[in-house]
């Protein structure tokens, strides 16, 4: 029984020191003031505003070379500021700093680590943050934002700012998000979700987003959308004014909108939505596929002059079923029977043309070893 209860207060113990800080600091600081954070051996960074005018810093040292490494922590005459460094003689050394970090609500940070997570939350004020390599998980943020990451995830939800957000390598969410304010991402899927102006009207422009690789995912772009990828689908959920999409390899989908459509792809289908009034507005129409179906669904009323191509090549299979123009409108197609060998690989063409309505707006549709499916909606 005793030996039981010995052991029980050493893992007491031992858990205890898991969470007990290596390094603790309060500073009293004015609200307003700012964080000034330079980590030079890298490291992840918890902040959070709290109801006190106190910045707490807890430091966590765990990496095998940690004891070597030079924690400060000052005020300073803008506020607080938090530095780290290697002393040791190692040139291939391993640290694994950690903080967590409490400061005033309303207060500045300015971060610049050599790699790490950004965790940050319920911080209201001018925030800029650099990290070589890790996470960005930001929330409930309020104010000017300006983070980047070489390569990680950025997660920014329920926050009202103004911005921009950019990871090198890595998926970018924004969701009940108000403010002007963009994500980028140079490899990874970018997905907005209920972002919107002051007025609840727009994201405070056209929502712009190029990525080099990765899915698309726009959930509102009540002043237009203009989304391109190097690989990856695209899809928008509803836009006025236009939708504009380009991806070098997947599937586009515009599940609703209010205005004119230019969607390109180069290998996969495209499926377009056009509602709203159709006498009103802009409302041409340009899809191309080098490779697969498009259909394209728009208001019964509305005026057209459709010019539709579609190619089928030679080492394609085709029959009656395959590569077909097929329209819930009067169209006249004709069928071309010789093989065009003008474009490298050989191939023949449907074409289906006609003037719907008066023939006010272009419908030009193209796709290759595909077919076309014009469909009237409500």
């Amino acid at each position: 029984m005793k030996q039981y209860i010995r052991i029980l207060l050493s893992i007491v113990f031992c858990i205890g020191g898991v969470f007990a800080a290596d390094l603790h600091k309060e500073i009293k600081v004015a609200s307003g003031k700012t964080l000034q954070v330079n980590l030079n051996t890298g490291g992840d960074i918890t902040i959070a505003g709290w109801d006190k005018d106190v910045v707490s810093v807890d430091v966590y040292f765990k990496g095998r070379d940690d004891e070597k490494c030079k924690v400060d922590i000052d005020e300073t005459t803008s506020g607080v500021s938090i530095s780290s460094r290697y002393e040791g003689r190692r040139r291939n050394h391993s640290t694994s700093l950690r903080f967590e970090v409490s400061v005033p609500k309303k207060f500045n940070l300015e971060l610049d680590s050599k790699g790490g997570d950004f965790v940050i939350s319920n911080v209201e004020g001018d925030l800029a943050g650099t990290t070589m390599g890790g996470a960005l998980e930001l929330t409930q943020l309020k104010g000017k934002v300006n983070f980047h990451t070489m390569g990680g995830k950025v997660t920014l939800t329920k926050s009202d700012v103004d911005g921009e957000v950019k990871t090198n390598g890595g998926k970018v969410l924004l969701e009940d998000v108000t403010g002007n304010v963009n994500g980028h991402s140079m490899g990874g899927a970018i997905i907005y979700r209920n972002v919107t102006d002051r007025s609840g009207s727009s994201t405070g422009s056209v929502v712009k987003i190029s990525t080099m690789g990765g899915e698309i995912n726009v959930s509102d772009a009540p002043h237009g959308a203009d989304v391109s990828t190097m690989g990856g689908d695209v899809r928008i959920h509803s836009a006025t004014n236009f939708a504009k999409a380009k991806t070098m390899g997947g599937d586009i989908t515009i599940d609703k909108v209010d205005g004119w459509v230019r969607a390109e792809t180069m290998g996969g289908d495209v499926d377009v939505t056009m509602i709203g009034n159709p006498s009103e507005g802009k409302r041409d129409v340009t899809i191309s596929s080098k490779g697969g179906d498009i259909t394209l669904t728009v208001p019964a009323g509305l005026s057209m002059d459709v010019d539709i191509t579609l190619a089928y090549t030679k080492n394609s299979w085709y029959d009656s079923k395959a590569n077909t123009i097929e329209s819930d409108f009067d169209l006249k197609q004709e069928r071309t029977k010789e093989w065009d060998y003008s474009a490298g690989t050989p191939r023949k063409y449907i074409y289906g043309t006609g003037a719907i309505n008066g023939g006010k707006h272009k419908i030009r549709i193209e796709t290759i070893n595909g077919s076309v499916y014009l469909k009237k909606g409500k």
